[in-house]
């Protein structure tokens, strides 16, 4: 398999992986608003936005052209990042008036799968990123000024 093949491969898994661990994100918290957290100020409202950007963001980074894939990809890291020290906070000093406890439902699934999104959404960000081109060609020289 040629390197060119191994790229394509890993950045298929990649996205793949990283699509479903967003899923299981967005999944998590919209289970969660529904059985309860939809009455929580800020809270509720927060985790019907999260999961809704997670299936959004899935989509995108399945079906957006390699080339713009960077794009999707490190704002779903972002959101996978932000979600964990969303909970983080949440069950330490507290967010937006909620303490949340690691005995929750849920609480240890989300760090695993945000945790691993995090991950896999940076790496395909990473391997993705727009490289800025060289306009200067390597076989030029600066012409030579006389009088100089």
């Amino acid at each position: 398999m040629s390197s060119t093949a191994n790229r394509t491969l890993v950045l298929l898994v990649l996205r793949v992986v990283g699509a479903l661990l967003l899923v299981a994100a967005g999944a998590i918290h919209r289970y969660l608003w529904s059985s309860g957290y939809d009455s929580i100020a800020w809270i509720g409202p927060l985790f019907l936005v999260n999961a809704i950007a997670a299936f959004v963001l899935a989509v995108a980074v399945l079906v957006t052209p390699r080339r713009w894939v960077f794009w999707p990809a490190g704002a779903g890291a972002l959101l996978q990042i932000g979600t964990l020290g969303g909970l983080v906070l949440a069950s330490t000093v507290g967010l937006f008036g909620f303490v949340e406890s690691s005995a929750a439902s849920y609480y240890w699934e989300s760090v695993v799968v945000e945790s691993a999104g995090f991950v896999v959404l940076a790496a395909l960000a990473v391997l993705c990123r727009p490289v800025r081109r060289s306009t200067v060609r390597d076989d030029w020289t600066e012409p030579v000024r006389a009088g100089g």
